[in-house]
């Protein structure tokens, strides 16, 4: 076995091998551009070195700094994570050639595998059951149009170098696929280098469902079960769990046999995913094959009690499978497990990508049910520069049923202040009943993506009262501190009776819910209020604030709701959903919020990657003006209304704050 790793990776997955490393004993070296200079991974490993600038092109992309590190440090091999270098066969063949062992599969597997028009081909070959499409060297427009009205529509444009979500699109009228070829491979070109495409036959309401694959060097391959991730936006995975709801045993095992007919294929080592579209009626068709470890691979873990990277580095160092999984070709599965992806990210903007300090982190404790893999803690910021994850949230129990229920409960501890985040948003979906009853498709959150988002106007007059409440009861928490802390406790300033000259003890209690201000009269104290919300009365009583949780009754009927309450805002949870109050000041001025809609701002920092328009131009409501690269995704930004173009204050290629003005009209 290695004594010493490095990881060519940042963030959860770099902790995550740093985790199982310090297990066993191996020492672990990391690297880290200017932006993750204070990051996790650096903190974790026992030695850490500065690679390059904070651009995964500067830094994690760089294959000759990353291998220059490994010879410094005394590396015997690197481990690669997912994304950045980890399906890269040059990288790996590399690595071979400096004497230090690429923990992953050979170059040649990667290279067959890398390109999802060549994997296509070589399943093909070997009897797996594929998608019908065009997967040809030849790239002229004019021919990809031709085989695009051979093989229908609506029909799938994706990267043939790619992962990720990233280098896809959906067409499905003749008209719009110019359009999408030429933005997905511009998408292409920026996030792999290479700008080949492959088209094929896109199937309606289809599942996708993965089997964990595993060989060594001694000829051995068996498969780990499936994962089902079919709940996605936009490609990107939203919840991973296992087993899937939809297979049937004898569906399982025929899968689970093309999965390893797909290693064979490649005289496969290492790691590795067969992920397959499978159409409602059980269909299937062979996809890809990721050539590394999966962000969703501790699902797999928790239910066959395995370390995937334990195994990773022991086939990498030459040792066999255990004999017991190759005897069994697979491992019988215990319980279900589930894992969510929380992120940086506002899923009622779109789910634009977040950035920024993580001021407050709150995760539920690990234990036996509940897992956290993570790669930044309280304190720590969100960079523009990689992925927003801030973690990755894994349940496990006997049962779905079980385990969905400590998935909610899990995600009701969950409190990110700072950049926005999806918590609200997994919440709704861990309840949506397409998930509860494993019936959702890989379109369905696309399709129907109101369903899972909060409905718009004024907050529930019911949780207006119980913040109201939460507010009263920590104000008069804090003058009683004050007031043991005072030289005279007995000072009228401290009490917390509410008593007021002028008036019989009346309270205004000043709240903000979605930017929307809300003002509550108050009267009483110590748990007992009658509270006031325009028309809408409430008598609170009782009402007490214990352990972060607020007990009252309000106009007598009993309520409990988690409360986590600061000097700036109060979040509630009646264990089904939350909602966030601001705290406001009683009298304070309010500016106008006159909408700008002369001008275009940056959204979020990012790269300008193509302008669409110059002075002068006329637009039209809706039309595209320019494109930014930011959180690896491209944002199109559209005109607000129709206008003439006064000023354009950005160029492709240019890196823009957030909120810089890039476009400007004329009046």
């Amino acid at each position: 076995m290695f004594t010493r790793i490095l990881i060519a990776n940042r963030g959860e997955i770099a902790c995550r091998v740093i985790r199982t490393c310090r297990r066993l004993g191996i020492e672990t070296v990391a690297v880290f551009s200017q932006a993750d200079a204070t990051a996790q991974h650096v903190r974790r490993a026992d030695v850490a070195y500065p690679i390059g600038g904070p651009r995964p092109q500067e830094s994690y992309l760089r294959g000759d700094a990353i291998l220059e590190v490994a010879k410094q440090s005394g590396a015997q091999a690197i481990h690669p994570g997912y994304g950045f270098l980890s399906e890269n066969p040059d990288f790996a063949e590399a690595c071979g050639k400096a004497g230090i062992v690429f923990i992953g599969p050979s170059a040649q597997s990667m290279r067959r595998m890398g390109s999802k028009a060549g994997a296509k081909e070589l399943m093909a070959a070997h009897g797996v059951p594929v998608v019908p499409g065009y997967t040809g060297e030849d790239q002229d427009p004019t021919l990809l149009s031709r085989e695009a009205q051979r093989i229908g529509f609506p029909l799938m444009i994706k990267a043939a170098y790619g992962g990720g979500g990233k280098g896809m699109r959906i067409v499905r009228k003749a008209d719009e696929f110019a359009a999408n070829l030429e933005s997905c491979r511009r998408e292409s070109k920026n996030a792999f280098g290479r700008d080949r495409v492959l088209l094929e036959r896109y199937i309606e309401a289809p599942r996708h469902i993965e089997f964990q694959i595993f060989g060594d060097s001694h000829g051995n391959i068996v498969h780990l079960n499936e994962r089902e991730c079919s709940a996605q936006r936009r490609y990107q995975k939203v919840l991973e769990e296992t087993p899937s709801p939809f297979l049937t045993p004898e569906l399982r095992a025929k899968m689970g046999e093309a999965a390893v007919a797909a290693g064979r294929a490649l005289g496969y080592a290492n790691a590795g995913t067969v992920e397959f579209i499978v159409a409602p009626s059980g269909e299937f068709f062979f996809m890809e094959i990721n050539t590394r470890l999966q962000v969703e691979h501790p699902v797999t873990e928790m239910t066959l009690h395995l370390d995937l990277v334990e195994l990773q580095l022991r086939v990498a160092a030459g040792e066999a499978l255990p004999a017991s999984l190759i005897r069994n070709k697979s491992v019988p599965q215990d319980g279900h497990a589930i894992e969510v992806r929380l992120y940086a990210e506002d899923p009622q903007a779109g789910f634009l990508p977040g950035s920024g300090k993580l001021q407050r982190l709150r995760l539920p404790p690990q234990d036996a049910h509940v897992r956290i893999d993570g790669g930044v803690v309280e304190g720590d910021s969100v960079t523009i520069f990689y992925d927003p994850m801030i973690a990755k949230m894994i349940v496990w129990d006997r049962t779905r049923a079980a385990a969905l229920l400590r998935l909610r409960e899990a995600l009701a501890q969950c409190e990110v202040d700072g950049p926005k985040s999806n918590i609200a948003f997994l919440e709704r979906l861990v309840r949506h009943p397409a998930i509860v009853e494993g019936r959702i498709d890989t379109g369905y959150l696309d399709r129907r993506l109101d369903e899972l988002l909060p409905l718009a106007g004024p907050a529930d007059p019911t949780w207006v009262f119980a913040a109201a409440t939460v507010a009263l009861l920590d104000e008069e928490a804090h003058r009683r501190q004050a007031a043991r802390a005072d030289a005279d406790p007995h000072s009228p300033w401290h009490a917390a009776d509410a008593f007021r000259l002028g008036h019989p003890g009346k309270r205004i209690v000043c709240l903000e819910h979605r930017g929307e201000r809300v003002e509550i009269q108050a009267f009483g104290a110590d748990g007992n209020y009658a509270l006031a919300l325009g028309e809408a009365k409430c008598q609170t009583t009782n009402a007490k604030l214990h352990d972060g949780f607020l007990g009252a009754q309000f106009d007598a009927i009993a309520r409990r709701f988690r409360a986590d309450v600061d000097a700036s805002r109060i979040i509630l949870h009646d264990g089904e959903r939350r909602t966030r109050f601001e705290r406001a000041r009683a009298f304070a001025f309010i500016a106008s919020s006159r909408k700008a809609d002369d001008h275009v701002v940056a959204p979020m920092p990012g790269r300008i990657v193509l302008l669409k328009i110059k002075p002068g131009d006329t637009v039209s409501e809706g039309q595209e003006l320019l494109v930014m690269e930011a959180m690896k995704m491209e944002l199109s930004l559209k005109a607000p209304h129709d206008a003439t173009v006064e000023s354009v204050n950005a160029k492709s290629g240019e890196f823009v704050e957030a909120d810089t003005v890039l476009v400007r009209f004329g009046a």
